[in-house]
């Protein structure tokens, strides 16, 4: 018997409570002809859980837990805020006595949120424990000045016995890893941390480039201005021309399509094919000077040959790197050749 069924067709076991719901299933109807599913209620009879006690409890003590803390607040802050006010204002005198317990309370927060690293639990647990004595220092010196000692020293404990009573049903509730789990999240926390900082270093870098803008933009061939809506005409964008230098300067051996995919994860907006082209003449001009020492790729193939032999030529040659296959045509073949062409004959040849 499934829980779903009626309570006309369901069999009720003795000394289990049950209750009626509403509930909807997928029945056919037809009409003219024709039929389709629609929904159709039903009352459904399923068991009542027995009440777990052991959560029940668990509640109970962590918002005993949690109200023996508020009572230690409102008591420090009352003892300490009257102490203070000695010697200031009201207002500011209680906003200051706020900070004590304040303190050690945030400290067993933090505690808590690294449960589940014993390591990492430790340093918000010993400095929550000196915020905590300097709390109760403080109210035991109130009840002196007020003559009444045993106040202060009653009113210290309060905090003593709040603090004591959450660690021990943190330690009830925390679930320690295995040492091997433990430094697995470590190592994953850490690669996540990596990404993130890396693209907050990248958008740090394009913003303080965009600030400075000491460089002036770059030009890029004339046919490409007709079609550059969303950058300067004949130029780029200070903004994305800061962005792309920062990535480079940051990632050097990233791949021209590469610089587009962090351009679109900053969020910018540019136009693909400058883009390209400044990154082309960066290149030809990076290219220049390292020809100075390590002298041009020599041609494999004899002049006259075609683009596509030209790459076939490169990448049976174990040139794999497809800005090196753009330089290497561009010295075969002349500069003129278009980079898109290159890439897509470049592209067809390496799935082939």
């Amino acid at each position: 018997m499934t829980t779903e069924q009626t309570a006309t067709e369901q069999q009720l076991l003795p000394g289990v409570r049950y209750r009626t719901e509403t509930r909807q299933r997928l029945v056919p109807h037809t009409v003219n002809g024709k039929t389709k599913m629609i929904e159709e209620d039903y009352e459904a009879t399923v068991p009542v859980p027995p009440r777990d006690w052991d959560q029940v409890v668990t509640t109970a003590v962590t918002t005993a837990a949690v109200a023996l803390i508020t009572v230690a607040i409102v008591w420090s802050v009352a003892s300490i805020g009257d102490l203070l006010a000695r010697a200031v204002v009201t207002p500011i005198a209680y906003l200051a006595a706020g900070a004590f317990a304040i303190a050690w309370v945030s400290c067993m927060a933090l505690e808590w949120l690294a449960r589940y690293d014993t390591a990492r639990a430790a340093g918000p647990r010993t400095a929550g424990n000196w915020a905590l004595a300097l709390d109760m220092v403080v109210v035991a010196t109130h009840g002196y000045v007020e003559a009444a000692l045993y106040v202060g020293l009653a009113g210290a404990a309060v905090s003593a016995v709040a603090k004591k009573m959450w660690t021990v049903v943190m330690r009830h509730q925390s679930r320690p890893l295995p040492d091997r789990t433990r430094k697995w999240l470590l190592h994953e926390e850490a690669e996540i941390a990596a990404r993130l900082a890396l693209a907050a270093q990248l958008r740090t870098l394009a913003r303080i480039e965009g600030q400075a803008a000491v460089f002036a933009p770059l030009p890029v061939p004339a046919a490409l201005d007709q079609d550059s809506e969303r950058d300067t005409p004949g130029q780029l964008s200070p903004t994305v021309l800061s962005a792309v230098r920062a990535i480079r300067a940051t990632v050097p051996d990233l791949s021209h399509d590469d610089v587009l995919d962090h351009l679109d994860t900053l969020g910018l907006d540019y136009d693909p094919d400058v883009v390209l082209a400044v990154l082309d003449t960066e290149d030809n001009a990076q290219d220049k000077r390292d020809t100075r020492s390590e002298g041009p790729l020599p041609a494999i193939a004899p002049p006259g040959q075609s683009v596509a032999d030209s790459v076939r030529t490169a990448l049976s040659s174990g040139v794999r790197d497809k800005d090196k296959v753009v330089s290497y045509i561009h010295t075969i073949h002349g500069t003129e050749v278009p980079r898109s062409t290159i890439v897509r004959t470049y592209n067809r040849l390496l799935a082939s």
